[in-house]
């Protein structure tokens, strides 16, 4: 019985050293930035002190992605990258548009540290969305066009998300609950709605690839959400070029939605293409 009760008084003990650290290093963070001096000094002590605290490893996280991170200017040979257009264009000797980006670029050891300790805060607490998402979204920022491991993590997520009931997840700490029409929660729905987005934008074949599969396993959870349907739609009408089958996607939504914005814009598009081919072909 005094080994029970010093077990909970110690784990009592250790979330009290651990809230205290948290709020020093909030307060740094707020006076100096999450890199700014005194930062590394609070996470190496605490980490000593809980080393198995995922707060601790949020912390260690959220620091050395930050160190990780720049932001450097590059040329290519496109348009748009990444979803984004050029903040300059310059001619090349030839006449040539040049197209330059701001794109993040990464220190491969901060970097490493940072998904260490995101992953370790996982495995210890693989049910909190939040420490998932912080994983997802530091990997679709590092791999940029080549987005083979923040796919791999989505599609882990969403499997494990699906074979489970919501209350056994926490976002921030607080239990999830299923939508009004759905057994999905909002949060978890909304999170993969914008990791469509993310894939959809870098605009490579694979990433389109990606886009398709993960709005195709959200429409099967969310059969009555159109946004995932409306993505299916985008698919064959960007990626695959396909206006018929998009066609059907669309109004397909429209049925579930009939004042779904992306459904009405995209069909006027479609329809306006009809009627330009049309006329070119008299």
């Amino acid at each position: 019985m005094l080994s029970m009760l010093v077990g909970v008084t110690m784990t009592a003990q250790d979330k009290e050293l651990s809230a205290s650290y948290r709020q020093k290093f909030d307060r740094q963070v707020r006076n100096v930035g999450v890199t700014g001096v005194g930062v590394e000094t609070i996470v190496s002590r605490w980490e000593e002190d809980c080393p198995d605290d995922p707060d601790m490893l949020v912390a260690k996280f959220d620091f050395n992605y930050a160190k990780s991170v720049s932001s450097v200017v590059v040329q290519r040979p496109t348009q748009r990258y990444l979803g984004e257009k050029p903040i300059l264009t310059l001619k090349d000797s030839t006449g040539a548009d040049v197209f330059y980006y701001q794109v993040a670029e990464f220190n491969d050891e901060y970097f490493s540290i940072a998904l260490q300790s995101i992953s370790r805060a996982v495995h210890l607490k693989p049910r909190e969305l939040r420490y998932r998402f912080d994983k997802i979204n530091a990997l679709v920022a590092y791999e940029k066009d080549s987005p083979d491991m923040s796919y791999s993590e989505i599609k882990t997520l969403v499997s494990e998300y699906s074979s489970s009931k919501n209350d056994e997840w926490t976002l921030d700490s607080k239990p999830l609950a299923a939508g009004v029409d759905s057994r999905i929660s909002p949060e978890f729905s909304q999170a993969m709605g914008e990791y469509c987005y993310a894939l959809y934008k870098v605009g490579t074949p694979l990433a389109y690839d990606y886009f398709l599969q993960l709005s195709t396993m959200m429409n099967k959870l969310e059969p009555k959400n159109p946004v995932f349907i409306d993505n299916i739609g985008s698919y064959w009408q960007v990626a695959k070029k396909n206006n018929k089958k998009a066609e059907k996607y669309y109004k397909k939504a429209l049925k579930i939605d009939p004042q779904d914005y992306a459904a009405t814009t995209n069909l006027k598009i479609i329809q306006s293409s009809k009627s330009q081919k049309g006329q070119s072909g008299k």
